[in-house]
């Protein structure tokens, strides 16, 4: 899928969206399977009153609260689905959650950070940079702090995200050829 951006050929496009495709189907069966076995593992904690079954009983009821009015009455914008359950529930849990975790991730790095050279001094004014003009007074501030911010968030960062990904996107197709030639067996529980 990587090679139709670099030959721009009928054939090339064709077995892209091929494996797009096939790509697509797996998914839609990996999510059936995954929230299947949810519900497998969950559901028998809670039946048999296992370690933290108080816990797996909010999942569980979680799951469904979400899942059948989805299926009900489906997931468009404006929906009493999406609007109740989605905008005023997992928002608020999902920004909390991340608000936390900026907090701990500011702190853990506050105490692990040494500026010794001066790649770390680029990076430490960058972070302070980023962290001020996210904040929602930015522009009293300074006028020009959020253009920066918005620069270094569409510029280096992007650059950074996408080696990464592509990174990420090598190991992920190298894990793969392993499994389907037979090298990679720990997932049946060998070596």
């Amino acid at each position: 899928m990587i090679v139709q951006f670099f030959i721009p050929h009928p054939v090339v496009n064709d077995i892209a969206n091929r494996l797009q495709n096939w790509a697509i189907i797996v998914i839609s069966f990996s999510y059936v399977l995954g929230s299947a076995n949810i519900l497998r593992i969950n559901g028998e904690l809670v039946y048999r009153r296992g370690s933290g079954w108080p816990y797996k009983l909010v999942l569980v009821a979680a799951f469904f609260l979400m899942v059948i009015p989805g299926l009900l009455f489906g997931i468009k914008e404006g929906s009493w689905a999406n609007d109740r359950l989605f905008a005023y529930t997992y928002t608020p849990l999902a920004s909390t959650m991340y608000a936390s975790l900026a907090f701990f991730i500011a702190s853990a790095a506050f105490r692990a950070f040494r500026i010794r050279t001066w790649q770390a001094s680029v990076l430490a004014i960058t972070a302070l940079v980023v962290m001020l003009g996210r904040v929602p007074i930015s522009h009293l501030i300074w006028d020009e702090l959020p253009g920066i911010v918005d620069w270094i968030m569409n510029v280096p960062n992007t650059v950074a995200q996408r080696g990464i990904l592509i990174g990420a996107a090598l190991g992920a197709i190298a894990t793969g050829l392993k499994v389907i030639l037979g090298i990679e067996r720990s997932y049946l529980g060998r070596d």
